[in-house]
């Protein structure tokens, strides 16, 4: 079966548990697959510098519940070990409301009702959409629960027993121990656990020499760390010694439990295939320009994933070392990323400026999210207060702020783009520290929190703006249940 990594909170150690493990897994030359709960870009980099496979988010909100299950499958097989690492705190998700529920899509009704049903005891939470447990459910998958014990001796079985019970169709089957200060300390933590029958399956001492950087966005990503090499052996050589391997390898067979999983899913592979069809025929096939280095790297794979399945060939190419776009592109897309941390190299990269705002306003269909947003703005005025001059094809500056806007959104279209019709809704996910100086004069959304439906304000260029195909938004996208919407796009780039 495959394994859930949860945590009792944030910050408790869940993706260097989750790393150890993967780390000690691919030193043993075994094939493993990870993913990662919620709309996390920089933790799955991390995931596939380990096991050389790209990590697969697993969204509810960003997709389906359905996609969770067929994603999750289709990406587990043939697989020797599989491993999950959750997001925030166990049940820490969003509230479903009346009309969200009204708007999920692609015939989630059924899961809806299975793991949403009214539950045993009605102290049971309300608002777990989309947090581990829900997955958990989702799956029908146990979960490992990491507890920080820095500051606990005794009061770790009261928090191990809590999380065990609140909810009886979560089965935690085990606990990692992390940050434990000493073999006193470690006695005290298994002394108190002893009366519970919940088996340790880890221990993780505290590591003053295996540390992750981070900064205003999360960790810093892999393209960033030079000695992450070495790091990731260290936590190899800590994956060796601090887990009971005896335990913890059954539970992490996704052969053992894989059956189940398909039931539930069914046909998977089927299923995805039919829905990509038709594909663009051969004499159709449009090369796309992928912006990927240290400034962009924020992706989906499943987004990547779809372009090509649908006949693209993808070109990466870099706005920081390149100095004009690959030959013969037909088409452009930029992710999300750091772009405020290299603002200096990319302005003075003017050649790829050049070019860039050229084919743009020549209307080569381009995609542009958050990031990739503010480079093609007018300037970019960073942390320091000091000013970028970027690509210009956008009439504002972006402008690096101690405020952080962060949350799942539904977005109702305003305008046709090309990667979406006026009157539809879309849900997507905001994180960044960045607002533009100007508003919106014919925005491309309209949005709204997901949890409550508060108004969040107008947002994105689109079809109507005077680059006639041009999509700009902060708003991060995951197609994988929507393949009309990179279809639509290809359509936009072979015309």
């Amino acid at each position: 079966m495959a394994l859930i990594i949860a945590g009792e909170r944030s910050g408790v150690g869940k993706t260097t548990v989750t790393l150890t493990l993967l780390a000690s897994l691919c030193r043993r030359s075994h094939q493993v697959q990870s993913f990662k709960v919620g709309p996390d870009y920089i933790d799955p980099m991390f995931h596939q510098h380990v096991t050389g496979r790209a990590c697969r988010n697993l969204d509810p909100i960003l997709t389906s519940e359905t996609y969770v299950q067929q994603c999750f499958t289709r990406h587990s097989q043939a697989m020797d070990y599989v491993l999950i690492e959750g997001v925030m705190g166990l049940f820490d998700g969003v509230r479903l409301r009346g009309r969200d529920t009204e708007n999920l899509r692609r015939g989630d009704a059924e899961n809806l009702s299975r793991t949403f049903s009214v539950s045993p005891h009605p102290h049971l939470p309300v608002s777990s959409f989309a947090s581990t447990a829900h997955i958990a459910r989702l799956l029908d998958l146990p979960v490992m629960l990491v507890i920080d014990c820095s500051r606990l001796s005794g009061s770790v079985a009261a928090i191990a027993h809590g999380y065990s019970s609140f909810d009886p169709r979560i089965k935690i089957v085990g606990l990692i121990l992390n940050r434990v200060g000493s073999d006193r300390h470690l006695e005290l933590l298994k002394n108190s656990l002893a009366s519970l029958q919940l088996p340790i399956l880890g221990v993780l001492r505290r590591q003053d020499n295996i540390t992750i950087p981070d900064r205003h966005l999360g960790l810093v990503p892999t393209a960033e760390l030079p000695e992450l090499n070495a790091l990731i052996e260290r936590f190899a050589d800590l994956g060796d010694t601090c887990f009971d391997w005896e335990k913890l390898l059954p539970l992490l067979r996704i052969e053992e439990h894989g059956d189940t999983v398909t039931r539930r899913c069914g046909d998977v592979t089927n299923n995805f295939s039919v829905s990509l069809r038709p594909k663009l025929s051969a004499s159709s096939s449009v090369k796309i320009a992928v912006a990927r280095d240290r400034a962009f790297n924020f992706y989906y794979q499943d987004n990547l994933d779809l372009l090509q399945q649908l006949g693209a060939e993808l070109v990466f190419w870099s706005p920081l070392e390149d100095h004009g776009l690959p030959e013969g592109v037909q088409g452009m897309y930029f992710g999300g990323g750091f772009p405020e941390v290299f603002a200096q190299q990319l302005a003075e990269n003017t050649a790829a400026k050049v070019a860039l705002k050229t084919a743009i306003l020549a209307g080569m269909p381009t995609i542009a999210e958050c990031g990739g947003l503010m480079y093609l703005c007018e300037q970019v005025i960073d942390f320091a207060g000091k000013s970028w001059s970027m690509v210009g094809v956008l009439p504002t500056t972006a402008v690096m702020s101690g405020r952080l806007t962060l949350g799942y959104r539904r977005a109702v279209v305003l305008q046709d783009s090309l990667l979406v019709n006026a009157g539809t809704t879309v849900y997507g996910h905001e994180f960044h520290r960045s607002y533009l100086m100007s508003n919106f004069e014919q925005p491309l959304f309209q949005t709204y929190r997901f949890d409550n439906e508060e108004f969040t304000g107008y947002e994105g260029w689109g079809a109507n703006s005077p680059h006639l195909n041009l999509h700009a938004s902060y708003i991060h996208m995951h197609w994988g249940a929507s393949p009309e919407i990179p279809r639509r796009f290809l359509r936009y780039c072979s015309d």
